[in-house]
């Protein structure tokens, strides 16, 4: 029997609602507050929870080598789009190998419970390469029917962030996107302390 991440409940049977939803919105408006810290190309990029592939197809387009994991592969748009898929999750990314200038994770830190968030960031953190940087978009509010979903701040994101030598360098909070009633999200920045 098929084991799926239980941050993943929800998403295969929505998928093609939730992938209508991820397209209507660009790569450059998600990330207008950070667009600013992505690195200059070319940079390998690491994009987890990469959803349709939307963020790891405008990254590759601009000259990036980009691997999107995305456990749910009923989500997955792009898939000729010049990067690599795979199917792996978070906490334990036991199929991604390598270090990465970039980690990318939108919208996935709140499918982490606490104790998952803590496997998660020592494994991002041994992921990133010397000087790397991890963008974090955390959502707040109400939880969807039939998804698993917890509280996440980002004093505790940025605290659990230095545990593992990374520091903040950036913090933006925005309204949501798509209007949803009480949702609302943050950018964070993360840099790898130099040694």
């Amino acid at each position: 029997m098929e084991t799926r991440p239980a941050g993943t409940a929800g998403y295969r049977e929505d998928a093609g609602e939730l992938a209508r939803q991820y397209e209507s919105v660009t790569f450059e408006k998600v990330h207008r507050e950070v667009l600013h810290l992505f690195p200059e190309a070319p940079a390998r990029v690491l994009d987890l929870g990469a959803g349709t592939g939307r963020d790891a197809a405008a990254l590759a387009a601009r000259g990036h080598t980009v691997v999107a994991v995305e456990p749910t592969v009923e989500l997955r748009v792009h898939e000729a789009a010049g990067f690599t898929w795979l199917s792996d999750s978070l906490p334990e990314l036991r199929e991604v190998a390598g270090k990465f200038d970039l980690v990318l994770a939108t919208a996935v830190w709140m499918h982490l419970d606490p104790a998952e968030r803590g496997r998660a960031m020592r494994r991002v953190s041994e992921l990133l390469a010397p000087q790397g940087r991890v963008l974090l978009l955390l959502r707040h509010g109400p939880v969807p029917q039939g998804r698993r979903m917890h509280p996440v701040s980002a004093d505790e994101t940025v605290a659990l962030a230095g545990e593992f030598g990374l520091v903040e360098v950036h913090r933006s909070e925005r309204a949501d996107a798509h209007g949803r009633t009480g949702v609302s999200w943050t950018h964070l920045g993360l840099d790898l302390k130099s040694a």
